[in-house]
């Protein structure tokens, strides 16, 4: 409870950018509701419940007191982690989101509406008990606050999972580069990331890759081995994980991330 409170205070309630007003948006809410705990599409699966999985095999036989997910969206990673490990925190920038995550856990129903064709909408409704997930929920506690203001440095996780959120950080580098804070000694760092580098929320110069140094291309993996060399190793294979982003009921974004496994080492 005292790491969870310290967290709270630490992080505050910063501004919101211009560049993620869109992350606070009736339409956008709903359609990471729906990704979080909709039906699977074009043969995709869950992405967040994937990668919670991966989380799970990765610590195999490694203690799992504490994890951290950062960018969690409408929280179904962390409701998925909490089924091992012993207390779990989800942060988001967005305020909708940790109120939908908070909702989620206090009432265990959320209800959100989909676009269907021009003005035409649907109504949806969701329970955590769907998806065996409604007993583990008070291991789970969400804040709202900047992934880049972190400033816990009690290395107080066993696994810190951020996903789909570096390419959305005005210093993706820096926030790495402090990262292992976070961590224990022997901790997982899992990063997902589809790379998709945008000037108005990173500045170009803050790219890990995707771009051009002196003449020679930098992909952003390499960028990321970079950055967190001083106090990792990779820990096996990156993996390429799919999710996709239902927009109406005949469009749909199809996207791939790359999912790389750090150990804390010093």
């Amino acid at each position: 409870m005292a790491r969870s409170l310290l967290l709270q205070q630490s992080l505050g309630n910063p501004p919101l950018a211009s560049s993620y007003a869109l992350y606070e948006s009736e339409t956008s809410v709903a359609q990471y509701c729906d990704a979080h705990y909709g039906p699977d599409k074009l043969g995709v699966a869950n992405f967040p419940a994937h990668l919670a999985h991966l989380c799970a095999s990765a610590m195999l036989g490694k203690p799992k007191r504490s994890a951290l997910d950062l960018g969690c969206a409408a929280g179904r990673a962390s409701f998925e982690l909490a089924t091992c490990f012993d207390q779990v925190t989800g942060i988001d920038f967005s305020s909708r989101f940790i109120d939908i995550s908070r909702r989620l856990k206090e009432r265990g129903r959320i209800g959100y509406r989909l676009i269907e064709e021009g003005d035409l909408i649907s109504d949806h409704g969701v329970y955590l008990a769907d998806f065996g997930l409604e007993a583990t929920a008070p291991k789970v506690n969400f804040y709202q606050g900047n992934a880049e203001r972190l400033e816990i440095n009690d290395h107080c996780h066993d696994l810190v999972l951020v996903a789909n959120l570096i390419d959305r950080l005005s210093k993706p580098g820096k926030f790495l580069s402090g990262i292992h804070r976070l961590l224990v000694v022997g901790g997982l760092l899992v990063i997902a990331s589809p790379y998709n580098w945008l000037d108005n929320f990173t500045p170009r110069q803050q790219w890990l890759g995707g771009r051009f140094r002196f003449g020679n291309p930098i992909t952003s993996l390499t960028g990321l081995t970079k950055k967190l060399s001083n106090h990792f190793d990779a820990v096996g294979e990156p993996q390429d994980v799919a999710f996709v982003i239902r927009k109406t009921s005949r469009t749909f974004l199809h996207n791939i991330s790359q999912v790389t496994f750090w150990r804390r080492v010093s």
